[in-house]
């Protein structure tokens, strides 16, 4: 149940990563779609959370590593010497020397190009599937053989009742995460509007099932309160005689691993590369190898650093801050479909490098469309539009002045809906965010509990309604395909707060706040919003196509 919970979850984020990486497809993933439906400021947290997501994560994820490869090699200290991990008492630090060299190697491979990193992550994930596979094959033929001992347990179902089964479902949410990896490589998609939609819901399917079937299995041939936390699956193997399986399982959570790995460092150069490229960051980050088309220094700094951690901090306390990145751009993701769908931006802004091509593009739009209009291009606007000669009583279909009016009438009423439509998101975001707070706080009293959920759910509740009474904006289609209409945020706020204590809230407040100060005076004053030209979306291909510059 908690898998399936969380996998629901999962998939109506997906849903909205799809949609956007399909409509807008750019490196960056959360932070870009941030940038482009709610603006840079909230798009630099965004992008500085990820940062921290996915470093700290890489960072975690290794220090992993190193205890299952050692049981491979018959024991805790069977690494060699120069591997193992080494204790300075006077320091009270424990580094991890092996955790270093597999951050460093992972690095190297994601260096060589998208290509040779694709392979080599569909080796180990065959090789995890193989492993979960084997579980659940050898599992369910033990499980029938003993007669599944561990459903037989006399608390029943849900013994921690509903709220255990959330706190469940907020923590194995972690396990499908990857899918906003899929959509910070769009860039190096060939087909992205239907590879990408259809990378990430193939991907998640399957891991929900696999998922799904090892839970089933290991709770049936053990009872959860007698499972080992730190090898629940080798254990259950074991307690029913096959001590050997632990060996086909360790390859598993190694191969497992060294996925998650790939897929923690692989995002986090793309992240930075557009930070740079909108001025946000130094430009040092913006290389580009022109043979393996990867960004080579964004990619060797986030292995550096990542490494760097790796070998001298226990990042096991930081693992919480994780959570917080990674719920908050799913958050930001699922605003910045509906920002998409009703309220898209009417203008995007060009580098002023682009100045030429504008001015041309523009000049020959209006010059076609006077042409259209039956009007003489090269006429001053200054001049007075006289009769035709022979026809001083001309019939028209409608005066200026209706004209004037029916266009005013128009402009107004799309103003009206935008408006609408925007407080409408508001409210919907402020419902859910008291919604979900008063729910997982359970130390709030019974009466101010209630009705705080009341009033959010009546907040959320009038929101949709009224989003579904509001069309859609017409212009929407100019970004591509439209998925689903999954709004998620409920879900994925009710996680976030379900998860995260207060501790972790506060380191997550002081990094975001190094952000704002990091912003304040290099990223404001560097950004590339200060030149830019603004001109209507629906121009912008046709100028990039005639510059020969790239989108």
């Amino acid at each position: 149940m908690c898998f399936l919970i969380a996998g629901i979850a999962a998939a109506l984020s997906a849903f909205c990563y799809a949609e956007l990486a399909s409509r807008c497809p750019s490196a960056g993933s959360a932070y870009h779609y941030s940038y482009i439906c709610v603006g840079e400021g909230v798009a630099w947290l965004v992008g500085w959370a990820l940062i921290l997501e996915y470093t700290i994560g890489g960072s975690a994820v290794a220090r992993g590593i190193s205890p299952n490869l050692a049981l491979l090699f018959g024991g805790e200290n069977s690494l060699p010497t120069f591997l193992a991990r080494q204790h300075f008492p006077g320091l009270d630090v424990m580094v991890d020397p092996c955790a270093a060299v597999l951050v460093l190697i992972v690095t190297g491979f994601l260096c060589l190009g998208i290509k040779e990193s694709a392979l080599a992550q569909g080796i180990v994930t065959a090789v995890n599937v193989f492993a979960m596979l084997f579980v659940i094959i050898a599992g369910g033929y033990l499980g029938f053989k003993t007669g599944w001992t561990g459903y037989e347990v006399p608390t029943g179902y849900f013994p921690y009742g509903v709220d255990g089964m959330l706190a469940g479902s907020a923590t194995v949410f972690f396990s499908y995460i990857g899918f906003d990896t899929v959509a910070s490589t769009a860039e190096e998609v060939k087909n992205p509007k239907r590879d990408l939609p259809l990378g990430i819901a193939l991907s998640l399917s399957i891991c929900c099932c696999l998922y799904m079937l090892v839970s089933i299995v290991i709770v049936g041939l053990v009872p959860y309160y007698a499972m080992d936390p730190d090898t629940p699956i080798s254990s259950a193997f074991a307690s029913n005689g096959m001590q050997w399986a632990a060996y086909i399982i360790t390859v598993g959570a190694v191969t497992a691993l060294i996925s998650t790995l790939m897929g923690s460092i692989l995002p986090q150069p793309r992240i930075l590369m557009a930070m740079a490229r909108d001025g946000l960051l130094p430009s040092f980050f913006l290389d580009v190898n022109k043979h393996t088309q990867v960004p080579v220094n964004s990619t060797l700094a986030t292995g550096i650093v990542a490494s760097i951690l790796a070998f001298f901090m226990d990042v096991s306390q930081l693992a919480g801050m994780v959570s917080v990145g990674t719920l908050l751009a799913f958050t930001m993701v699922a605003v910045s479909v509906l920002i998409l769908r009703y309220v898209p931006p009417d203008e995007v802004p060009l580098p002023s490098s682009l100045q030429e091509s504008i001015d041309s593009y523009m000049l020959r739009h209006n010059s076609d469309a006077q042409m259209i209009n039956g009007e003489n291009p090269a006429k001053s606007p200054g001049d007075p539009c006289l009769p035709l000669l022979g026809e001083k009583n001309v019939a028209v279909d409608c005066t200026v002045v209706e004209k004037l009016e029916a266009l005013s009438s128009c402009t107004l009423d799309e103003e009206n809906r935008r408006k609408i439509a925007g407080w409408t998101i508001m409210l919907i975001c402020v419902g859910a965010f008291i919604l979900t707070f008063s729910a997982s706080n359970l130390w709030f009293s019974s009466l101010i509990r209630f009705t705080l959920c009341g009033a959010g759910g009546l907040l959320l509740l009038s929101g949709l309604v009224i989003l579904t009474c509001i069309d859609q904006d017409d212009e929407r289609h100019n970004f591509g395909h439209a998925g689903d209409t999954a709004d998620q945020e409920f879900i994925i706020i009710l996680l976030l707060f379900e998860i995260v204590r207060v501790a972790t809230w506060v380191r997550v407040s002081v990094w975001l706040m190094i952000g704002v100060l990091i912003y304040t005076f290099y990223g404001r004053r560097h950004s590339s919003l200060l030149n830019a030209i603004y001109v209507p979306k629906a121009h912008v291909d046709e100028i990039y196509r005639s510059s020969g510059a790239t989108l």
